[in-house]
C-alpha cells in the first residue's frame, strides 16, 4: 500500500495492504489519493505516477464508459455499486464495487476474466444443447451433477398443462427431477429410475459408455401414459441426459394382443390356454376345491350346417354370454373352441356343483335368438370336483370331458357326474377304439380341398382331410374318431397311414404334371412319441416326393402342450425342406413368442376369424383382419385364409394382403380322381379358379 503526499489524502486501512483485489481511492475530484500494491499492477503504475492525479487522467479509456457512469453515481447518491465491465482496450472483464465515503470514494476492481468467459462459454454451450434437445420430438431434460434440471426441450414443456391438470407442480430449472417426476408414480417405478440414475452418475469414465431405461406409466390429467426413460452421462462431470418416449399405444398393442392370446376371439371369453391357467390357479389353493363344468351345445353342427355359420357364431356368443350371467361372482366362464364350454367354480363341493349344472341347464330352456332366428337348443354337461391329489389342469379338465361324453351319451340335454371309473365305461369311445384297433385303417379314405393363391387364382396345393368309412354310420368326419383314437393310443398310427397315403397321391400328380403342395394335419401327441421326423422321412423316402412338397399342419393349441418338444422337431423337419404351417389361427393359442419361435413359413387364419373381420368391418373396424395378415408378413410367414365361402370373403382376404385361400366357394373337399378334374377344369378356364369362382364356373 502506498500513501499519498498530496494534501488531503485519506489514509486507507492496514487491512487492505494485502488484499488481492485491485483497491484504491478517489477524492470528491476523482483524484488518487491511495491505492494498494494490486492496483499498481492493474494500473502497470508505480504509486507514484498515478497520487494526486485523475482516474481520467491515468486511465483516459474509461471516459463516457459503464465504470464513469456507476462510479460517479456511487459518489453522488452515496448508494454502493456493484457490476461487471468489460474494459475493452484490455479485452477483459472486471467485477468493480465502488463504496462513498467522507472524503471520496473506496474502488475494489477484481478480474473475473476466466469466470466470466468460463460462464459463457457454460451458456453458450447450454444454449447449444437446448438447440439440440428441442430437435429431438421425445420430452427430453439435462440434468446437472445432483439431479437438478439444466434444461428442457419443447417436447417436455408441451405436457407442462396435462401436469397442471393433474394437479401436480410443473418440473422446471433448477429443481430436482426425481422429486418432480414423483408426482403420479408407483413407489417401485421411482426407486428403480432414482436408483439406475444414481449409478449413471458414479460410473467411472473412460470405460463403455453406460446407459439406463426403464419403462413406468405415469397418471396424467387425459389418462395414463406410458413412457420408456432413457438416460446417458453427457461427459465425466456427472450431468445426464434423460429423454422420455411416449409407448402408450405400444403398450396398449401388447395388452391388447396379450388379451387376444389368452382370450376366445368369437366370444371374448378365456381360451383354453387362459382357462388351463385359471384351473392350475385354483388347483394350487388348497383352501378352496374348485369344480370344473364341462358344457357341449347339443346339435350345434346341425345348427351350423342349415342355418349357415353366421348363426352358429352369434348362437356361440349368446351361449357364452348367458353363460356368464349364470355363474357365481369370482367364478369364471371360458370356451375351448367349437360349441365346447367350460366353467370353473370356486370353493365348490359335490352338491353346489350339481346345482350350479342344472341351473345352468334350465338357462337353455329360453330359446336364443340369433340373427333373427329363434334356435332352441340343449346342453350336456359334465360336472368334475377336484379331489384330492389332483393337481394337474388337464387331468380335471379330462375329468369334467369324460363326464360330459357321458351325459351326450346318455341321451343330450343332461347331467353327468365324474366318477373315478368313468374314463373305463365310456362305452361308446370303447366302441369306437375296438374297431380303430381292429383294423379300421382300410376303412380310411383321403379327401381333398385346394388351396389356391389370390393374386392368380391359380392351384398350388390341397389339404388332405382324414374321412372313416364307417359300415354302419356312414361318413365320419374326424371329429367324430379322432379324439378317441388320441385317447387309446390309435393316432399315430393313424398318421403314419395318412402321411403314406397323401404322399403318395402328390407323388403320382406329380408324375403326371400336376404339381400340388400335400399339407396333412399333425397332432400334439406326435410330438410327445418323438416319432414325427421318422414318420416324415419315411413317407418321403417310400413315395419319392420332393421334402418341398409337403407341408405339415398344426393347431395352435397342439403347440402350445408342448412348444419346446414341437419346436425341435419341426426345425430338423424344416432343415430338410418340409414346410411347416399353423392351422386354425385364431381358434386357441396365439402366444406370440411361441409363434416366432417356431420354424413356420404359413399361418392358416381360421373361418372364425375371417367372420368376425367381416362382422367388424361392418362397424368400420376392417383393418383388424389386415393387421393379423400384416403381423405375419412381418415375422416372413405366408398368410392362408380358410373358410372363404362367399365372394365378400374373397373380396376382403384379397385387400388384407393374404397370400392363398381356400373353402366353399373356391373348392369343396373332394375324393382324388374329382381334384384331377377339378384341376383341369381351372387350367381349361385361362388358370385363375378366383375369376372363375366369382363367374359361378366351378360349381
Amino acid at each position: 500500500m502506498h500513501l499519498s503526499d498530496h494534501a488531503g489524502a485519506a489514509a486507507p486501512p492496514h487491512l487492505l495492504a494485502s488484499v488481492p483485489d485491485a483497491v484504491y481511492h478517489l477524492d470528491r475530484s476523482w483524484r488518487f489519493t491511495w491505492l494498494n500494491a494490486a492496483a499498481e499492477v492493474l494500473l502497470n503504475r508505480p504509486a507514484d505516477t498515478v497520487l494526486g492525479r485523475t482516474v481520467l487522467e491515468c486511465i483516459p479509456d474509461l471516459r463516457g464508459t459503464e465504470f464513469e457512469a456507476e462510479a460517479r453515481g456511487a459518489m453522488e447518491d452515496g448508494r454502493p455499486r456493484v457490476f461487471e465491465y468489460l474494459h475493452r482496450p484490455r479485452d477483459r472483464w472486471f467485477e468493480v464495487r465502488a463504496s462513498a465515503d467522507a472524503t471520496g470514494l473506496v474502488v475494489f476492481v477484481r478480474d473475473v476474466d476466466s469466470r466470466h468467459r468460463a460462464q459463457a462459454a457454460q451458456a453458450h454451450a447450454l444454449r447449444q444443447t437446448t438447440a439440440v434437445l428441442d430437435a429431438l420430438p421425445s420430452p427430453t431434460v439435462l440434468l446437472d451433477r445432483v439431479g437438478r434440471i439444466r434444461s428442457v426441450n419443447r417436447g417436455w414443456a408441451a405436457n407442462d398443462h396435462l401436469v397442471r391438470e393433474a394437479g401436480w407442480e410443473v418440473a422446471g430449472i433448477g429443481d430436482d427431477y426425481v422429486a418432480r417426476i414423483a408426482q403420479g408414480l408407483v413407489p417401485d417405478d421411482l426407486a428403480r429410475i432414482a436408483g439406475g440414475l444414481a449409478e449413471l452418475r458414479v460410473a467411472p469414465s473412460g470405460g463403455p459408455t453406460r446407459t439406463f431405461a426403464a419403462d413406468y406409466s405415469q397418471r396424467l390429467a387425459d389418462g395414463t401414459t406410458w413412457w420408456r426413460l432413457q438416460a446417458a452421462p453427457v461427459d465425466e462431470t456427472g450431468q445426464l441426459v434423460v429423454t422420455h418416449t411416449d409407448i402408450s399405444e405400444r403398450v396398449r398393442d401388447q395388452q391388447r394382443l396379450a388379451w387376444q392370446a389368452t382370450h376366445d376371439d368369437l366370444t371374448g371369453l378365456p381360451n383354453r390356454a387362459r382357462l388351463l391357467e385359471l384351473i392350475s390357479e385354483a388347483l394350487a389353493d388348497d383352501a378352496a376345491r374348485p369344480a370344473l363344468l364341462f358344457l357341449d351345445v347339443d346339435g350345434f353342427k346341425t345348427i351350423n350346417d342349415s342355418l349357415g355359420h353366421e348363426v352358429g357364431d352369434e348362437l356361440l356368443r349368446q351361449v357364452g354370454a348367458r353363460l356368464a350371467k349364470q355363474v357365481r361372482p369370482g367364478d369364471a366362464v371360458g370356451r375351448l373352441g367349437g360349441d365346447q364350454f367350460v366353467v370353473l367354480a370356486h370353493s365348490c363341493d359335490t352338491s353346489e356343483a350339481a346345482s350350479l349344472a342344472f341351473r345352468l341347464q334350465r338357462s337353455f330352456a329360453r330359446p336364443f335368438i340369433a340373427a333373427g332366428v329363434s334356435v332352441p337348443v340343449s346342453a350336456s354337461i359334465g360336472v368334475a370336483v377336484a379331489q384330492d391329489g389332483v393337481r394337474h389342469a388337464h387331468q380335471l379338465l379330462s375329468d369334467a370331458d369324460a363326464a360330459g361324453y357321458e351325459a351326450k351319451a346318455a341321451g343330450r340335454d343332461r347331467v353327468h357326474l365324474f366318477s373315478p371309473g368313468l374314463r373305463d365305461a365310456a362305452r361308446w369311445r370303447m366302441d369306437v377304439a375296438t374297431r380303430l384297433r381292429d383294423g379300421a385303417l382300410d376303412q380310411f379314405v383321403v379327401h381333398y380341398q385346394p388351396v389356391v393363391r389370390l393374386d392368380t387364382g391359380a392351384v398350388e396345393g390341397v389339404e388332405a382331410l382324414l374321412r372313416w368309412q364307417h359300415p354302419e354310420r356312414g361318413l365320419l368326419a374326424p371329429d367324430a374318431f379322432l379324439s378317441v383314437a388320441e385317447e387309446t393310443g390309435q393316432l399315430i398310427p393313424i398318421t403314419r397311414w395318412l402321411l403314406r397315403e397323401t404322399t403318395r397321391q402328390a407323388a403320382d400328380w406329380a408324375r403326371q404334371g400336376l404339381q400340388l403342395r400335400m399339407a396333412v394335419n399333425i397332432s400334439a401327441r406326435h410330438f410327445s412319441t418323438e416319432t414325427l421326423v421318422r414318420d416324415v422321412r419315411a413317407a418321403l423316402h417310400a413315395s419319392g416326393l420332393a421334402a418341398e412338397q409337403l407341408m405339415l399342419e398344426l393347431t395352435e393349441t397342439c403347440v402350445a402342450e408342448d412348444p419346446t418338444r414341437a419346436e425341435d422337431q419341426l426345425a430338423v423337419l424344416r432343415g430338410f425342406g418340409v414346410r411347416v404351417a399353423i392351422d386354425d389361427f385364431g381358434t386357441g393359442w396365439s402366444s406370440l413368442a411361441q409363434l416366432m419361435a417356431l420354424p413356420i413359413g404359413t399361418l392358416k387364419i381360421d373361418r372364425s376369424l375371417i367372420t368376425a373381420a367381416e362382422r367388424l368391418a361392418a362397424g368400420g373396424t376392417g383393418a383388424v383382419f389386415g393387421a393379423i395378415v400384416e403381423l405375419a408378413h412381418t415375422m416372413g410367414i405366408k398368410s392362408v385364409a380358410e373358410g372363404v365361402e362367399t365372394a365378400d370373403h374373397l373380396r376382403m382376404v384379397r385387400e388384407a394382403g393374404c397370400d392363398s385361400a381356400q373353402g366353399y366357394l373356391l373348392a369343396h373337399p373332394m375324393a382324388a380322381g374329382d381334384v384331377e378334374r377339378w384341376a383341369h377344369r381351372v387350367e381349361e378356364g385361362g388358370g385363375d379358379s378366383c375369376a372363375m369362382a366369382l363367374a359361378g364356373q366351378l360349381g
